[in-house]
């Protein structure tokens, strides 16, 4: 018998962001932030080009996403052309808004939890267009993305170095940064 592809908060703990990463995460400036992310989703987006079109209608929304123990908020801004994010300290106008813990939002993206378990243990929330945020977890989960691999990928000749500091990161916080869990 085969473990089931996701887990609940009941089958693993959703890890807290560590005091000190979360403080330097509210203190890091925005704008380099804001940089590195907007050219990571778009470089998932190239990717992943099935990605906007399995939004269908909602592929011009915005979405907020909303990490409730560092606090800060990421807007996914697809009405925009090209797509931008943009971090905030108090959760922008949007669409739809999704708010968690850091480690389930990245969690979900990974597929180490269930969204809808998550939204029914009340691990997250979902405000505005429902349908949307349905839309984004579905076309996020159909992708298969791995935000680990990504970010390693983007530092050239330093994407071992950087798969293995991801790797440790992963260890010491337990917030799953790779999809598998260990960066490949």
């Amino acid at each position: 018998m085969t473990a089931p592809a996701f887990q609940t908060a009941a089958d693993k703990a959703i890890p807290q962001i560590p005091a000190a990463l979360a403080l330097g995460l509210r203190l890091a400036p925005s704008l380099p932030a804001e940089h590195l992310l907007t050219h990571l989703a778009r470089r998932i987006l190239a990717k992943h080009s099935g990605l906007l079109s399995r939004l269908g209608p909602y592929r011009h929304c915005r979405f907020a996403l909303s990490a409730s123990d560092v606090p800060l908020s990421f807007c996914l801004d697809l009405s925009q052309n090209p797509l931008a994010i943009t971090v905030h300290a108090s959760p922008p106008e949007a669409d739809a808004r999704i708010t968690g813990k850091l480690a389930a939002l990245i969690g979900l993206v990974h597929g180490v939890w269930d969204g809808d378990a998550l939204f029914f243990s009340r691990d997250l929330t979902v405000e505005g267009d429902t349908s949307a945020a349905l839309a984004l977890r579905n076309a996020i989960d159909d992708a298969e993305l791995d935000l680990g691999a990504e970010v390693a990928a983007l530092t050239g000749p330093l994407a071992g170095p950087t798969a293995r500091l991801i790797s440790l990161a992963e260890t010491l916080t337990g917030v799953p940064f790779t999809r598998s869990g260990a960066v490949r």
